[in-house]
């Protein structure tokens, strides 16, 4: 599988992007999504496949998500990653 597809940002919320085929363009992301992002500015624009590499999402996630949602949105990370918390010590 080989998928042509843009990648966008919006201006209110920072490290949040979404993907989508090239030829449909975010046409088939809910409304509610979209006002979300507020204004939307393309990133970039490339080509998925398997083998591809992504720096911070699952390519096959992402593929699968675009083939049967027509997007695939991406999370900003966690502020605060979950540490391993140890049980406290008694005496």
């Amino acid at each position: 599988m080989k998928l042509l597809c843009d990648i966008y940002k919006g201006d209110k919320k920072e490290e949040m992007y979404l993907y989508v085929p090239k030829d449909g363009g975010p046409s088939n992301v809910p409304e509610e999504l979209l006002k979300s992002f507020g204004e939307l500015k393309l990133v970039t624009t490339m080509v998925l496949t398997p083998s591809r590499k992504l720096a911070r999402a699952d390519i096959n996630k992402v593929l699968s998500d675009i083939t049967e949602n027509g997007f695939y949105l991406q999370l900003p990370p966690a502020k605060f990653p979950q540490a391993n918390i140890q049980p406290e010590y008694r005496q």
